[in-house]
């Protein structure tokens, strides 16, 4: 037997149970199981996602028998890449899943093609043209949070991970996943520069399945093609050419208005003197002094040490990829996957996130207001930066993840870390943890990490 049915077949074989078990412990009737087995009934997608969930297998394994590239290079790596492979394994398979339920990624690629010229030539362009977008969107590259505009204006997941030392990120693409990974980081000008030479991979098409980039600014590393493509892309997106050209003005830059700058653009004083230079607005001796400069010495100079320190606070701290909660948590919404998903990304046990969702519903009214999008009051103020629903995961509307429950009532809910409702603010972030239950005998997908195996429940 092959096909779905076959796989399935394999797993209850592998897991010791008789087919009635293994059917109640997914909540699904004997007889629908043995007329899914023999090909008489489709299963359905949340059968599908328990299943998953029990065997710790990926949607994608049981639909084609195959595992995704990242997924085997995460087990195969060791070393200090393999931390980071393991996070862009665990939200790409998830990204992957969602997909095949039809919540596709809102990835939004540039639309134009590769322009001819050297490749810094070309990172340029790929840049101005990035830039057009984020204005058309309503943003700037000097909004603090650069992950909820790389997810607002192109679609992209980002994660902020604690990776090995010495790691600075990696981008991953396939058809279904477009995920930056970046590294936690207490220099944020640097953590800022990861973020967009990766999405400067990601808008370029640069096929390379998974980019590791152990360190952005390797030399060796930079005579790379795509490599010198995607630094000039980074460059020219964080530092655009007409905000230089303008703040070096007829009279040019004096020190505190190039540490001004440097504050303003939130980049480092060398790179900053470098583009200068590049771009003609400062001789080499200028560059060479701006250059000695570090980034606290800047904000020092011009009164800012308070902004740097909430900024290196903010690089510091994890982050989850915003659009893949919002869309875990809309799949579990409309009922086509169990909620372990959702609670595996967030770290929190599955029963207890389920109860405790179950027992916000009569309360929440009273603690929050009946809808939830970045336009009302108490979710607009949070993020005023990043002002679209696409960047809520609990809102009603916005790109991708487009499928929604008409049966439950859009509004704030417990666990959405981009919103009102924030695990912080429920007092779950003391509790993460990942046990991992019995399996049916292959490697644990993300539905393996929960506590125990699906019932009829969602």
């Amino acid at each position: 037997m092959e096909g779905i049915p076959g796989r399935v077949l394999n797993l209850i074989e592998a897991s010791g149970q008789s087919r009635r078990a293994f059917a109640a412990d997914i909540g699904l009737d004997d007889s629908k199981l043995s007329k899914s087995l023999s090909g008489a009934r489709r299963f359905s997608s949340l059968d599908l996602a328990r299943v998953a969930d029990k065997c710790g297998v990926t949607i994608e394994w049981l639909l084609t028998g195959t595992e995704p590239a990242l997924a085997l290079a995460a087990r195969t790596t060791t070393g200090q890449a393999r931390t980071a492979l393991e996070a862009a394994k665990r939200y790409s398979v998830m990204r992957e899943d969602l997909a095949a339920f039809g919540w596709e990624q809102p990835w939004r690629p540039l639309g134009i093609e590769v322009p001819d010229g050297t490749y810094a030539e070309q990172g340029r362009a790929l840049a101005s043209a990035a830039l057009a977008r984020v204005t058309s969107a309503g943003l700037s590259v000097t909004d603090a949070d650069l992950p909820a505009l790389a997810e607002t204006a192109f679609g992209a997941d980002v994660a902020v991970v604690m990776l090995d030392e010495g790691f600075d990120g990696l981008s991953a693409s396939s058809d279904d996943a477009k995920l930056i990974v970046l590294g936690a980081s207490a220099v944020p000008a640097r953590q800022r520069f990861t973020l967009a030479h990766e999405l400067g991979h990601l808008l370029a098409g640069d096929d390379q399945g998974v980019h590791l980039d152990k360190d952005i600014y390797d030399r060796a590393q930079a005579k790379d093609p795509s490599e010198m493509r995607a630094n000039a892309f980074a460059s020219a997106f964080l530092m655009p050419q007409d905000a230089l050209r303008e703040a070096a003005g007829a009279s040019g830059l004096a020190e505190d208005g190039f540490a001004a700058l440097a504050c303003d653009l939130k980049v480092t004083p060398s790179a900053l003197a470098i583009r200068l230079q590049q771009l003609r607005l400062i001789d080499a001796g200028t560059c060479d002094r701006f250059r000695k400069l570090t980034a606290a010495k800047a904000a020092s100079v011009v009164g800012r040490s308070d902004e740097f320190a909430q900024r290196v606070a903010d690089a510091s701290a994890a982050r989850l990829p915003g659009l893949l909660v919002r869309d875990a948590y809309a799949a579990y919404e409309a009922g086509a996957t169990t909620i372990r998903p959702y609670a595996y990304l967030l770290g929190i046990d599955a029963d207890e996130l389920r109860q405790a969702l179950e027992a916000s519903e009569g309360a929440a009214g009273a603690l929050w207001p009946s809808t939830c999008s970045l336009t009302t009051p108490s979710c607009a103020t949070s993020r005023p930066s990043t002002a679209s629903t696409s960047s809520s995961p609990c809102s009603a509307g916005g790109a991708g993840g487009q499928k929604r429950s008409p049966t439950r009532q859009a509004g704030p809910r417990p666990g959405c870390p981009r919103c009102c409702g924030s695990p912080q603010r429920a007092g779950w972030t003391s509790r993460l943890r990942s046990p991992t239950p019995k399996t049916c005998g292959r490697s644990p997908g993300y539905g393996a990490l929960s506590s125990a195996a699906p019932t009829t429940s969602r």
